[in-house]
This record gives C-alpha cells, structure tokens and sequence, in this order.
C-alpha cells in the first residue's frame, strides 16, 4: 500500500511541475521567436493592391524581427482561400496574413465559410485605412454627387453605377449610396477596378465605384472626373473633391481598410512584439509616403483589441444593409 501511495505521490509532483514549467516554456518559445521564415499569406492575386502592400511591408518587418517575411498570395474566394489557411495554421507566430476590407464584407454575406471571422484569429494591427471615390466620365453633364443622386431620383433603375465585382467592398459602397440617398442606382458589376474603370470610359455606366489611387492617372489626364470620396476626411492626393458627408449625405463614411491578422492562440508577447513592429514599420515617414501612393490613404496603429473591435463592427454594418438591401452575393 506504501509503495502504491509513494507512486502516485511521485506522478502528481511531476503533474505539478511540468504544469508550473509550461508558462515558462511558452514564454521561452515566444522569446525565441521566429527562429525561421515567416508566412505572410494574402487573398488576392500577384501583383494586385494586397500583393503590393504585403511585399512593401514584408522587408521592413521582416528587418525588424530577424528573420524574411515570405509573401504567399492565396487568391479566391473573395479573400476567404487565404483566411481558411490563415485560421487553420499553427498559432506560433511564422503564419500570418494580411486581411483587406474584403475579409468583413465576407464574413457579413456568411456563405460558405469555413472559419470564423473574428473568433478564429488574432488581429495583431491595422496597417492602413483608405477611401473610395464616385466617378465620371469628364464630359458627363453631372458636375457633383448632389446631382448624381438626383438624377436617380428622377429615374430609378436607369443610373447605373460599376465597381469591382458583385459582393466586393466597393459594390457595397454604392449600395450604402443608395440606402443613405433613397434612390436605386443600377449595379453594373465588372472583374475588377481596371475593367470597370475602361467600362466607364467607353459610356456603359453612368458612374462608378472605385479606388482613388487607381483612377488618379484618368483624373489628371482630364477623361475622368471625382464627384466625392467615401472617407471622412477629404483624399490627400485629391484634395480638392469633397466627401460624400460634405457634397450630399451628411454622416456618411464608408472606408477600406488593411491590416495584420494571426491564428487565434498567438502567445501574448509574440501579439505584442508584431503590433509594435507593424506600428513602427508604417509610421516611418517613407512608408506613410508610399501608403498614400499605392491606397490615398493613412496610417493606422490601432492596438489588436481596437482591430478586434472595428473588424467586428464593419462585420454587423455591411450585414444589416446586405439584408436591408436584399443584397445577394452572385
């Protein structure tokens, strides 16, 4: 009986230590980190606007944290190939992804998804926030947004507006247009921004929803013109062209966004040591630079929490007007 209680006594002093051990072996592991090449996997197709900002943002961080940053576009799906990969990786820190606004619109369609949009990660930090703009062909007799939505007024279902794709950020935007306005604008949807944009260059639509940054050539060139932006603050490379809040829609605002995400589990120093990373990469004067650039947007070094938060929240905006709507994602 002796040796029988001497045995388990032996099993649950070793049960004690190696629970008092695994706090610091985790945090040993997180001091360790990374030893090896970390993932950055994206959404979206080489080349494009995610793939750009992931590799501008690759070699500073991964300066930063000792080790190459691997950009892996994992295109499809609207965003979701990549964050089903990103959701199912090991929460140790060498996998993670750059998710776009596109990861809310998503997740508010709920279709097919295999993951969890917020629960299943850990968002580490925003990059960048940036607006759309409502265009015209320069020699449209529209001359502002007042008088784009009038005219759909006068003629629902006959003003037409193009954008990126059906269920893409910049469709919803249009949509937000119609629902703030009342009015029933047409979606024409195209297989991207430069598809749409030739679209409206050619007459097929009256107006369209679309980047600023992709636009801007056509703009200076004198064949397109900026009706309004969907930020809250007037465009930095367009500071001339209102906001829709100011040229017709009091309290309207509807940005993009990009931004830093992990699997849910990261140890809590491996989420610190990122945030502060990423923060500093993009608040470096070249970098806000070449943001305004690529996006015509702005820095953002939101905490994870406020990540967390403001994923969450675009989440239940774009779901309730997708059902306000009636919107359908095909």
């Amino acid at each position: 009986m002796r040796r029988a209680s001497d045995a388990r006594t032996a099993i649950a002093r070793r049960t004690l230590l190696g629970l008092l051990a695994a706090p610091l072996a985790s945090r040993a592991g997180a001091a360790a980190w990374p030893d090896r090449p970390v993932r950055l996997l994206h959404g979206f197709a080489p080349g494009g606007t995610a793939d750009i900002i992931a590799r501008l943002l690759a070699g500073p961080v991964g300066d930063a944290l000792g080790q190459p940053v691997v950009v892996e576009p994992r295109p499809g799906a609207g965003g979701n190939i990549a964050s089903a990969a990103l959701a199912r990786a090991p929460a140790d820190g060498n996998t993670l992804g750059l998710l776009t606004g596109g990861h809310a619109v998503s997740a508010a369609f709920a279709q097919g998804l295999t993951f969890d949009p917020v629960v299943d990660f850990d968002f580490v930090a925003m990059v960048a926030r940036y607006a759309f703009v409502i265009v015209v062909r320069q020699d449209s007799p529209l001359r502002d947004l007042a008088g784009l939505l009038a005219l759909a007024r006068e003629r629902p279902g006959r003003v037409t507006f193009g954008s990126a794709g059906v269920g893409s950020t910049h469709h919803l935007v249009g949509e937000m247009l119609n629902a703030a306005a009342g009015v029933q604008m047409l979606h024409v949807p195209y297989r991207g921004d430069a598809a749409g944009t030739t679209a409206l260059l050619g007459g097929e639509v009256t107006a369209m929803v679309t980047t600023s940054a992709g636009v801007l050539p056509h703009v200076r060139a004198g064949t397109l013109r900026c009706l309004a932006v969907s930020s809250v603050r007037r465009s930095a490379l367009l500071p001339d062209v209102p906001t829709v809040a100011e040229a017709a829609l009091p309290g309207f605002e509807a940005p993009t966004w990009v931004g830093i995400a992990a699997p849910r589990g990261l140890p809590p120093e491996v989420i610190a040591r990122l945030h502060a990373v990423v923060a500093q990469v993009t608040a470096a004067p070249p970098m806000r630079q070449r943001l305004v650039e690529l996006l015509d947007g702005e820095a953002d070094g939101a905490s994870p929490e406020a990540m967390r938060a403001f994923v969450a929240s675009e989440i239940a905006r774009w779901r309730d007007l997708i059902q306000r709507q009636g919107i359908r994602p095909e």
